[in-house]
């Protein structure tokens, strides 16, 4: 199965009809010779509109967190597989989560076109809960706290959205202590 293929099979899905109709295709960012992926939540409404994956103040902040621009974010070396490829909507409170079959069917699909990835950072509780299962820590704070657990496959971080900025001030260490190893990784994997 090749990338277009999955595309395909998306597009036919009945449980994207409503996308498909509207003329939204999946929204990520997928290239065979990738050496980070990155797998967020799911597109926001701004990123629905674009068509861009993170193109919106959390991709600035993600950005700058990794140490790089958005030559490099674009560029072949990354992936970006959010656990669902569609806006899901708005909840009483932010988004609805990420429907939950886009990554259990379509996920092992997409991983399969990707083998070089030496490195793949999970954005946010849903990303952790799937692919850290039985291993991550209490929350999600405490999981972000001790990632180097998680290497050298995954990087747990937390969602760079604005709206975190409550999280952010109150767990300092995250900026001190994670995000100069993040970025160390990543320029290693890159050089």
């Amino acid at each position: 199965m090749n990338l277009q293929d999955v595309i395909d099979q998306l597009r036919r899905d009945e449980r994207n009809k409503d996308y498909t109709e509207r003329g939204i295709g999946p929204i990520f960012q997928i290239h065979e010779e990738a050496k980070i992926l990155i797998i967020g939540q799911a597109p926001g409404r701004k990123v629905e509109e674009s068509g861009i994956p993170f193109h919106d103040k959390s991709g600035e902040t993600l950005m700058d967190w990794m140490g790089i621009d958005a030559s490099v974010f674009y560029s072949k070396a990354v992936s970006i597989m959010p656990m669902d490829f569609y806006y899901p909507g708005k909840a009483k409170t932010g988004d609805k989560p990420p429907r939950k079959f886009i990554a259990t069917e379509y996920h092992p699909d997409i991983l399969a076109l990707m083998p070089d990835v030496s490195l793949t950072i999970l954005i946010g509780k849903y990303a952790m809960d799937y692919y850290l299962k039985g291993r991550k820590g209490r929350n999600l704070t405490e999981t972000v706290h001790n990632f180097a657990a998680y290497l050298p496959d995954y990087f747990p971080i937390v969602h760079p959205s604005p709206l975190n900025f409550r999280w952010q001030a109150a767990n300092p260490w995250f900026k001190a202590d994670v995000v100069p190893v993040l970025q160390q990784k990543i320029a290693q994997i890159l050089a």
